[in-house]
């Protein structure tokens, strides 16, 4: 899963990524698992943390590039 490859590669614990999600690290690892769907909010979080979209996360893409954010000024 995706989640995974992208905490190794950023050679993170479950607990360390988690903590900074502020979730337990069991929550998180439930997530990972696919064991438990990822709520709208953490996924947004963790597409932020990891510099790629949600849509990446998701396995719809497999371009990690994450898109260009609108101007919200508008």
């Amino acid at each position: 899963m995706r989640l995974r490859d992208l905490r190794e590669d950023h050679d993170l614990t479950q607990a360390a990524l988690a903590a900074s999600l502020h979730l337990r690290q069991n929550t998180y690892s439930q997530y990972e698992n696919g064991q438990r769907q990822i709520p709208l909010d953490v996924l947004i979080q963790l597409a932020a943390y990891y510099q790629t979209s949600v849509d990446y996360l998701l396995g719809l893409t497999d371009v990690p590039a994450p898109y260009p954010r609108r101007n919200r000024n508008r």
